[in-house]
């Protein structure tokens, strides 16, 4: 069978998953008989979905937490990647740095969030560090593979052109490392959305850990199965435009 067709039909098992989920979903509500604000019912997230949408609330607090994403997608993927490079290609600063960096992935981003927003304040650039810094570990260690996976045979003979250090790493270093790189990037745009997310549980009055945690006091099920599922989709949204760089700038790979 052709990758092609392949690739197709994977889709579209995943999509009739998700449609076999739904009477699922359904049969255990009805089996079950637990009250709505327990397990609420596909009918219940829906109406609930729809009147979030009509009054505003799930778009407006839909772009927050999305505007703290990408920014905080952003700076950790620049942050990640100079540091990468830096690493990389010098030994003695791995040495150096890799105690820190392996000691800051030991504590989790949920005990130090409250500090971070005592010290950076409870606006958006408390959870835009918040969500660089989860994004931050697996963008770098990437990179540094990428970088140190270049053939060293390629250097020769960049060497031998008498190239310049940009021209090898703007011709050789970066095309080499892209595919590592993207596969940083794609681990990092799914957990960006968990950090802005933690930010937001920590102390936010608006974005979806907001609304989150507002359903939850409110005993509203209805509204915290219409944040996750929201949270799913940005995810998958960023993971979809990944997967689509990598497919346009990856094309030589074919």
């Amino acid at each position: 069978m052709k990758p092609k067709t392949l690739h197709t039909l994977s889709r579209w098992l995943g999509i009739l998953s998700i449609l076999l989920g739904i009477p699922a979903w359904m049969l255990v509500v009805r089996i079950s008989g637990l009250p709505k604000f327990i397990l609420p019912s596909p009918v219940d997230v829906w109406l609930r979905f729809l009147k979030a949408l009509n009054d505003g609330s799930l778009l407006y607090h839909t772009g927050i937490t999305l505007s703290e994403i990408l920014l905080g997608l952003l700076v950790g993927v620049c942050f990640a990647t100079v540091t990468g490079y830096a690493l990389a290609k010098s030994r003695t600063l791995e040495t150096v740095l890799s105690p820190y960096l392996v000691a800051s992935q030991a504590i989790p981003i949920v005990a130090i969030a409250p500090l971070l927003v005592i010290w950076l304040g409870d606006g958006i650039l408390s959870k835009v560090v918040i969500c660089a810094l989860i994004v931050f570990f697996p963008v770098l260690v990437n990179t540094v593979v990428g970088v140190r996976a270049v053939p060293t045979a390629l250097y020769d003979m960049m060497h031998s052109l008498r190239a310049t250090r940009w021209q090898i790493l703007l011709k050789l270093e970066l095309p080499a490392s892209l595919p590592i790189l993207l596969g940083g990037l794609r681990i990092g745009a799914t957990l960006s959305v968990i950090g802005a997310i933690v930010g937001e549980l920590v102390d936010a009055e608006q974005g979806l850990g907001f609304l989150l945690q507002l359903g939850d006091f409110q005993y509203d099920t209805s509204m915290v199965f219409v944040a996750v599922f929201t949270l799913i989709a940005l995810a998958l949204s960023l993971y979809g435009v990944v997967t689509l760089l990598e497919r346009r700038f990856l094309k030589w790979q074919k």
